[in-house]
């Protein structure tokens, strides 16, 4: 049953990538996934814990003995770990649903049109520029999923072809990506470091903005002698009715901004979660729009109510992340993902090795438990402890996991940046495939090669960059 549950992940995983030649929604398959994975473990909880794979199953026992039996591990299975990852992933999910509908309430109000109308070319390549460095340094500052839902919105009043749509998109994905992962709070990831005190905010900027760089910056060059011609604005009708002034358009827009910027502010200050402070934005901004619209006409009133914008709030992406999260958090529960790092740990040794896999890997399960899992196999080194060293081996091996050391760093970048390689590899990627419908085989023909090279001459930069300060 240990490797039914990954037989129905791989499964799952293929009918999600051929979603298309398929022609079922990708949520569909991602849920029944979810489910499947979930209940095998349930059904066979006992048999498969026993293995001793879960850490947190072992932990669990080490503190109720009198519980490791079946009766135990199904009350562990349903009451302790399904709660536990339904907590994680409900976080993610009401974070994604605040944004998209912060994001549709300006796009509802023409507030995007206030940056549109600034943005004259139509040269593909200058545009591509222009649109990947805008989205590597808002990824720093918000975070790569929001980022992304923002600049998506933006290329849909740019360009008016589906498949350049999807490839400028695609290259959000990278940008926001590498973007994220060089700022404590640019990714899932960097922020589990950041607050695990594995790094400190000064060192990861400067180690690894410029690996970050490299990583976005190589596809951009190579693009920049491929990419020719001009994209094809959406076309506007003339009798299309406009029911926001230009300064409500540009209030809107600084609000539905601000309220996007308030959330590391707002986690920074009071230490709850981020989706508390991204709802709170959304409330502001709605009471806002409220007051605002109170003397218009029904029609105006109609348009621009968010209750009426709500209905445009892409449900599916959210099914979809639901269902591939549940997925990863079963292996993660049963102990799949912690056998997996013990196997790269065994195997590889090599520091940089296990880091540039575990990016590998995380374009394929979600990077937060291969982060995660990281976390809890390697200690933070304290320099009392390597003092107390004599082997100089043994001395230099730690050193790479003191706060700050060159194994937690390079696995910021590695892990925010190595879920590129595929759409489904990052959160900013699902966010991408399911607003925009962008089919798993099409970008992995044409993007995937782009993102891996990248990601390659970032890693050696940052090893570069290592070897010649040490």
């Amino acid at each position: 049953m240990f490797y039914l549950i990954i037989i129905v992940f791989v499964l799952g995983y293929t009918a999600i990538a051929l979603e298309h030649p398929l022609k079922v929604d990708k949520a569909a398959s991602a849920l029944m996934v979810g489910v499947l994975c979930w209940t095998i473990y349930a059904l066979n909880g006992f048999d498969l814990l026993s293995l001793g794979n879960s850490s947190a199953w072992n932990h669990h026992i080490a503190e109720n003995p009198d519980l490791n039996n079946h009766e135990g591990a199904l009350d562990f299975i349903t009451h302790h770990e399904l709660y536990h990852h339904l907590a994680e992933i409900s976080r993610i999910l009401f974070f994604l649903l605040g944004a998209m509908t912060i994001v549709e309430i300006v796009d509802q109000h023409q507030g995007f049109k206030v940056i549109t109308d600034k943005i004259k070319t139509t040269n593909k390549v200058k545009l591509l520029w222009i649109i990947s460095i805008l989205t590597f340094f808002m990824s720093a500052v918000l975070d790569n999923l929001t980022t992304t839902i923002v600049i998506v919105a933006l290329l849909r009043k740019l360009i008016a072809d589906k498949e350049t749509r999807w490839f400028f998109a695609s290259m959000v994905v990278l940008a926001a990506n590498a973007g994220g992962a060089f700022s404590p709070i640019g990714d899932v990831t960097t922020i589990m470091l950041w607050i695990g005190k594995q790094v400190t905010t000064g060192n990861i900027i400067a180690f690894v903005l410029v690996p970050s760089l490299v990583c976005l910056l190589v596809p951009l060059v190579i693009l920049t002698f491929t990419m020719r011609g001009n994209v094809v604005r959406p076309h506007k009708s003339k009798d299309e009715e406009e029911f926001t002034s230009l300064r409500e358009r540009s209030t809107i827009l600084i609000m539905g901004v601000s309220a996007l910027l308030f959330v590391p502010v707002f986690k920074t200050f009071t230490h709850l979660d981020p989706y508390l402070g991204m709802l709170f934005g959304l409330s502001v901004l709605w009471i806002t729009t409220e007051v605002m619209h109170r003397g218009k006409t029904k029609e105006a009133r109609n348009a621009l109510q968010v209750t009426k914008i709500l209905s445009k709030v892409d449900v599916p992406t959210v099914l979809f992340f639901l269902g591939i999260l549940s997925a990863v958090s079963a292996l993660q529960s049963a102990g799949h993902l912690e056998l997996l790092a013990g196997f790269l740990d065994d195997k590889l040794g090599n520091i940089f090795a296990i880091d540039i896999a575990i990016g590998v890997l995380s374009s394929i399960v979600d990077n937060v438990p291969l982060v995660a899992g990281a976390m809890g196999m390697y200690p933070i080194e304290d320099a009392a402890s390597i003092a107390a060293m004599t082997d100089p081996a043994a001395i230099e091996y730690a050193g790479f996991f003191v706060q700050d050391g060159a194994f937690w760093e390079f696995l910021a970048y590695t892990a925010g940046t190595g879920g590129s390689m595929l759409i489904i590899g990052s959160a900013a990627g699902v966010a991408a495939m399911g607003l925009e419908k962008i089919d798993f085989i099409w970008y992995l023909k044409r993007i995937s090669w782009l993102a891996l090279i990248g990601y390659l001459a970032g890693a050696g930069v940052y090893y570069l960059q290592y070897m010649m300060l040490h």
